[in-house]
């Protein structure tokens, strides 16, 4: 895997009062996170990892079982309503902090379009050493929401994502994502993007449509 670098990000085009309208969508904040966050939402990635791929005798999986129910007894007087935990928040973070979203890098982001790199791991596999369909449009679709953020258009929702599946997706190999504005009418900003392997190759591609949320829509 290539060594990490600074991401280049162009904000020019993001205009901040547009984010004190989102139509009925409550505005986000950045959440402030402790040193520790971060590992622990690495921790637990590689648990999901380990949950999927694990063959262990049944004693060891009850003694799993034990732990991960202390864990849940020392979480749950802490479990927050949306907006409120910082998971899905922590912007400097991969993934934002969220297990739910993949935690690829952005290397570069801004009006032109946006481009990251990362791997699909052995939680994503589909079978066969591929990974899940369902994980790609997974991937695309957090894209689709940075590239509008990024290219200054309003606060959005997906109206459809279309995946094109072209070659298998392997696990465990950096790949990497892009997508750009392709045109813009009224409030519906169409967006493209593909997926390739580190060779080039196309793996997937999309073609997404996002829709400027009107006042009274969620």
């Amino acid at each position: 895997m290539s060594e990490r670098v600074k991401p280049v990000i162009d904000r020019s085009a993001v205009d901040g009062s547009r984010y004190e309208k989102h139509g009925g969508f409550p505005k986000v904040t950045p959440a402030k996170v402790g040193p520790n966050f971060g590992g622990f939402i690495e921790a637990m990635r590689t648990l999901q990892d380990l949950a999927v791929s694990a063959n262990a005798p049944d004693d060891v999986f009850g003694a799993a079982q034990a732990k991960a129910r202390e864990l849940i007894d020392l979480l749950e007087p802490y479990r927050a309503p949306e907006l409120h935990g910082p998971a899905g928040r922590a912007v400097e973070l991969p993934g934002r902090g969220s297990l739910l979203l993949l935690p690829w890098r952005v290397v570069e982001a801004g009006p032109d379009g946006i481009e990251m790199t990362g791997v699909f791991r052995r939680f994503h596999l589909g079978g066969n050493g591929a990974a899940h369909g369902g994980v790609l449009p997974l991937l695309f679709d957090d894209l689709l929401g940075m590239i509008v953020h990024y290219a200054g258009r309003p606060i959005s929702r997906t109206a459809y994502l279309h995946v094109n599946y072209r070659k298998i997706t392997p696990l465990e190999t950096e790949l990497t994502v892009r997508g750009r504005v392709d045109r813009i009418e009224g409030r519906k900003t169409f967006i493209t993007a593909e997926l390739l392997d580190e060779q080039g190759d196309l793996l997937a591609d999309c073609e997404g449509l996002m829709v400027e949320l009107l006042p009274w829509q969620p």
